[in-house]
């Protein structure tokens, strides 16, 4: 009784001292407070109902079977739109604040919202070495149906939030792709309703201008209802080799020639600094050295980057072994290092022991509750951005990112680049290897200025023939985005499935430019 008294009492003096404050002043200067004490046990409620939610389905088996239904109520909607004049552009109804993408998107205001509930993995095809879902499953929730059964996908992006959807109609990557591609090629089929209420499967061979359109079209071609994806077996460990490299020509040069080695499963790097970096590669592995094993997962341990640094501080190479799913998600705990201007203290090992089992907040709540002024705020002393440019470019980019930025630490992922159709590919006729740099967090460069700092990048990129990631904020203009991205294909199929009056260009959805 007494500890409830003094929790009482704690809870108490916090909302004297919040009133006396000011919440918004609260908030934004100290917002570790609110997260620590709302949005973490929030974000364990968020996960206890969606991990009963798909033990329930897993048990009754019921998603195959509601699958067809839910669809049909979907083209019902799409028809109901139609009869109802086409007089608004379509999206789908799922709120804004749910999206990992830090864009608040107003459209979904002002559009019809085409209710989309489909949340489920509906087969496991071991003959095919396929895994067919719904867009709404995230990587969180995949991996650990596909785990216990001995299979993943090839590509298991970052984050166990980010979904199927997001990563088909968006982008996604992971330390895989520099064999496997982006998540997109890693997808052998989609379904979706499209403007007129039907239903489509598409694929290489079938159907296959539409296969190649849709990655990157953010949802402007027509609802995604499902997916096929590749999987291949899951081993139990990753043996994980940490190499520190000094000085920016060799760190591009160790990075480029581990990237192209087939036989590393993984690859990536952390530069902690302009010329200090952390390479890491790994290999999928059965056996290991219990001495060895790192459970980098479990809630009380470092998280990852910090972990990782060490190797740089001691100067010294390292080995260990890391169960496969934990690795998989890695920088979950620590959204990349973007936790720690969240809760400056979160890597403490007290705070690791007794509060880590809550960490991550959810993105999606995050969002919910940042009010006003702190968008306003990150928007202008913050940067969430990824950059996708030739490999070759690698060591100018970086140069580009610090004089521009000046953000540490920075994200190396490689990635094959095949010559597909479609919005996204190389200049040349063959497949080219790409580097995807991460920039996440509060620029140093005392010439920052949000939107004339991210013009200056933009356009590098689009000067060495490199690619932004739709997620993050775009100041192109129309000119700028079309050159950036290859829009031939995209234009036709909008124009011959009559989509200009049901769907928004890409452009107009997702560059600030555009957006009101």
């Amino acid at each position: 009784m007494s500890a409830l008294w003094s929790v009482g009492a704690g809870l108490l003096l916090l909302l004297l001292w919040v009133r006396h404050r000011g919440l918004e002043a609260v908030l934004v200067h100290h917002r570790w407070v609110f997260v620590c004490f709302f949005l973490l046990p929030l974000s364990i409620l968020f996960d206890i109902y969606y991990q009963l939610r798909a033990w329930a389905v897993w048990r009754l088996h019921s998603a195959p079977r509601q699958h067809a239904q839910r669809v049909r109520h979907i083209q019902e909607q799409v028809r109901e739109w139609k009869k109802e004049g086409s007089k608004r552009y379509m999206c789908t109804g799922r709120p804004g604040w749910l999206t990992v993408s830090l864009r608040v998107g107003k459209y979904k205001k002002t559009h019809k919202n085409i209710m989309i509930n489909l949340m489920d993995v509906l087969e496991v095809d071991s003959e095919r070495q396929v895994v067919r879902v719904e867009p709404l499953v995230s990587m969180g929730q995949l991996t650990a149906h596909l785990n216990p059964m001995g299979w993943t996908i090839p590509v298991v992006p970052e984050l166990d939030d980010l979904t199927v959807g997001g990563l088909i109609m968006g982008t996604g990557i992971e330390s895989s792709s520099h064999i496997y591609g982006l998540f997109q090629h890693t997808c052998v089929a989609y379904e979706l309703v499209l403007a007129d209420g039907s239903l489509v499967r598409c694929s290489p061979t079938e159907n296959s201008d539409l296969f190649y359109a849709v990655p990157w079209s953010c949802g402007t071609l027509g609802f995604l209802v499902a997916a096929e994806i590749k999987m291949i077996p899951a081993k139990k460990y990753v043996k994980i080799h940490y190499k520190p490299v000094r000085g920016l020509q060799k760190i591009c040069e160790k990075f480029t020639e581990e990237s192209k080695k087939k036989e590393n499963s993984f690859v990536e790097g952390i530069m902690y600094s302009l010329d200090e970096a952390v390479i890491m590669t790994g290999v999928l592995t059965d056996e290991a050295e219990q001495s060895e094993i790192n459970r980098i997962g479990n809630y009380y341990k470092p998280w990852f980057f910090k972990h990782v640094e060490k190797y740089l501080k001691a100067d010294r190479t390292g080995v260990e072994y890391i169960p496969s799913r934990h690795y998989y998600h890695r920088h979950t705990r620590s959204i990349f290092w973007e936790l720690q201007d969240i809760i400056p203290f979160g890597n403490n090992p007290v705070f690791r022991y007794l509060f880590g089992w809550m960490v991550p907040p959810k993105i999606s709540l995050l969002k919910l509750t940042q009010g006003e002024a702190i968008r306003k705020l990150y928007e202008q002393h913050h940067v969430v951005q990824d950059m996708l440019v030739p490999m070759k470019s690698l060591e100018k980019s970086i140069q580009t990112f610090h004089a521009d930025l000046n953000v540490y630490p920075i994200w190396l992922c490689p990635f094959i680049l095949p010559n597909n159709p479609g919005m996204v590919h190389p200049k040349g006729d063959e497949s080219e290897l790409y580097v995807d740099i991460g920039a996440y967090g509060e620029p140093k460069s005392k010439q920052f200025e949000a939107r004339a700092s991210m013009r200056q990048m933009e356009k590098f990129v689009r000067s060495v023939h490199g690619f932004q990631m739709l997620y993050a904020d775009c100041y192109m203009t129309r000119e700028e985005f079309w050159d950036m991205f290859d829009g031939s294909l995209y234009h036709k199929l909008r124009e011959q499935m009559n989509c200009k009056d049901a769907f928004p260009e890409v452009y107009d959805k997702i560059c600030k430019a555009a957006r009101h």
